[in-house]
């Protein structure tokens, strides 16, 4: 008795009759290599009926092929930190319906490790790269274009090598937190802001001093924090927590971990979030709106980062030229309950 399609692993056959095209189209229109070659509503088909089928490429044999790894390289700081996994999830969301995987690196925040794991996964023999090392390390992302490696950087960038960088709206989001507290009176702010050999740090640092200086009377304090870590954001806090006679009413730290941090140090100096002092985050991890109080925080789009990154890898994987341009996502503040009216 003959299986049906359903009983057994559907082929690129089973997706060719369904969507009534030849055999070599439905290999093309599911390859991301090789799409452009076919028409948008023919692709749209193909894609249709393989999902409909439950067809998975057999990714081994069209590596051969095609000489390809189907692998892309994915380098980021710490898989710890809460704001990576959504950011991987959505790179692999876009990478696992067009058969490729994704081969995760951690750097630790080092300079060495970065160079490390890109070193190992070019080993690996991978397709491409997204970058989103911790370190802003030019050097080993200038010799990877000028191998001709198709690299995307995320969330941070590798100063002026031509690479196609995926980012937050950085300096939106830190407006809209000043003028936020603003608003509530606040007339004296600080930013805590991460190490600057970071560019995120450096970004959203430089973005606070200019929407402080848009604001008549409003007073900003830059403090530099040596990790983007809870432990780094209480070092970086109990000092001004210590004499606050300088008036501060308001934080912006620039990260959620940073901010943990910095309402850990006012418990323990007894001061109170958000009656004395208000707290703003930046990146909503999860679980930012059950922390004590609930954080006020501006969310970044961090699976559709991983998304658009993977769509320019692929597409530049495809044959596509790499264009040095700069997308940034759409940020928004999250007003919760770490943030108050101004104490007088």
């Amino acid at each position: 008795m003959t299986n049906t399609v359903e009983e057994r692993r559907a082929t690129i056959t089973d997706v060719a009759q369904l969507a009534g095209v030849h055999a070599g189209t439905a290999s093309r229109a599911l390859n991301a290599r090789t799409r452009g070659m076919v028409s948008a509503e023919t692709v749209d088909r193909v894609v249709r009926a393989a999902k409909q089928l439950g067809y998975v490429p057999n990714v081994l044999a069209r590596g051969l092929r095609t000489n390809s790894s189907m692998t892309v390289g994915v380098v980021i700081p710490d898989i710890t930190n809460p704001f990576f996994p959504p950011i991987v999830r959505g790179i692999e969301a876009h990478l696992q319906p067009h058969g490729y995987s994704a081969l995760i690196a951690n750097t630790d925040g080092f300079e060495a490790g970065g160079r490390g794991a890109l070193s190992s996964l070019m080993d690996r023999r991978v397709d491409g790269l997204i970058v989103a090392s911790g370190q802003r390390d030019e050097s080993s992302i200038a010799e990877l274009y000028e191998a001709g490696v198709k690299v995307v950087l995320l969330n941070r960038d590798a100063g002026p090598v031509p690479y196609p960088l995926v980012a937050g709206n950085d300096a939106s989001g830190i407006q809209a937190a000043v003028e936020s507290l603003y608003e509530l009176g606040h007339r004296h702010l600080l930013h805590i802001a991460g190490p600057m050999n970071i560019s995120t740090s450096a970004a959203r640092a430089a973005a606070f001093e200019a929407a402080c200086r848009s604001f008549d009377g409003l007073i900003g304090t830059v403090v530099t924090a040596d990790a983007l870590s809870i432990e780094a954001g209480v070092s970086a806090m109990l000092p001004v927590l210590s004499d606050l006679s300088h008036g501060i009413t308001g934080v912006i730290a620039c990260t959620d971990l940073i901010a943990v941090g910095v309402l850990r140090a006012m418990k323990q100096m007894g001061v109170d979030c958000p009656r004395d002092m208000s707290v703003i985050g930046f990146n909503d991890v999860q679980f930012a709106e059950d922390f004590c109080p609930p954080l006020s925080t501006v969310r970044v789009p961090t699976t559709a980062m991983g998304v658009r990154a993977a769509q320019l890898l692929l597409d530049a994987l495809s044959g596509a030229d790499q264009v040095a341009e700069t997308i940034l996502l759409p940020v928004t503040l999250m007003t919760r309950g770490s943030t108050g009216p101004a104490a007088h």
